[in-house]
């Protein structure tokens, strides 16, 4: 996907990451443009950022970034489009987005398996943890569909991630959710210690390695002249 982005840009100059978190995209651009810079609000997350000689992190909200107008070849934001303040941000791309540049945002929603161990993770996810989770994960659950994207948009093909994963690994990465802590917090249980057996079942031996998908919601866009700031 970092290649494809990359070979859509006419120049390779600068590339930013909006909302960097810890900097795991900010990485992948660190090998494909000569300079990149990521941004995320919080100052913990960007002191166990993953370093690289050509990135420069800094502390400040995508919404107001230290960038010079029309100085960035690709805007990426990954997974963390749905917490932007969005006008605010899609006027600081207009400002820092060269024209022509490109702008991409994506998401990543419910993980697959097979219909069987699929089952049990909806029975987690939206039966016990369904009122946990904050109003805006319906953002990441439709692909930032309904969110507005002013661009020009570039048709982009289908990617997603895969890990190889026992079952306890699985069990670990559902434990890690926002909700899932939430619930903790609240009840002093673990919910997903309550659906163990029914995963089990559904699993198969738990030192069975499974494969596990997310399929990627990609929007991308190239940021024309005429929607550039001060255009209008």
């Amino acid at each position: 996907m970092f290649d494809w982005l990359a070979a859509r840009c006419e120049t390779r100059d600068c590339a930013w990451d909006a909302g960097c978190g810890n900097g795991q995209a900010t990485l992948e651009l660190a090998s494909r443009f000569a300079r990149v810079v990521g941004t995320d609000p919080s100052a913990e997350q960007i002191a166990n950022a993953a370093l690289a000689a050509n990135i420069d992190y800094r502390v400040e909200p995508a919404e107001n970034p230290s960038l010079l107008p029309g100085s960035v070849d690709l805007i990426v934001v990954a997974q963390a489009f749905h917490w932007f303040d969005i006008d605010l941000f899609h006027a600081a791309v207009r400002r820092t987005l060269r024209p022509g540049g490109v702008i991409a945002v994506w998401s990543y929603g419910l993980s697959l398996t097979d219909a069987a161990v699929d089952e049990v993770f909806m029975r987690l996810y939206d039966g016990i943890l369904g009122p946990y989770w904050p109003p805006q994960r319906r953002f990441v659950e439709n692909g930032y569909a309904d969110l507005t994207f002013p661009y020009a948009a570039v048709q982009a093909p289908s990617f997603e991630m895969k890990c190889e994963w026992s079952m306890e690994a699985f069990l670990a990465y559902l434990r890690s959710w926002s909700a899932t802590q939430k619930y903790m917090k609240a009840h002093g249980t673990d919910p997903v210690d309550s659906m163990r057996d029914a995963f089990v079942r559904a699993w198969g031996s738990p030192d069975r390695i499974r494969t596990v998908r997310w399929p990627l919601a990609l929007r991308v866009g190239r940021c024309l002249p005429s929607s550039r700031a001060g255009d209008a």
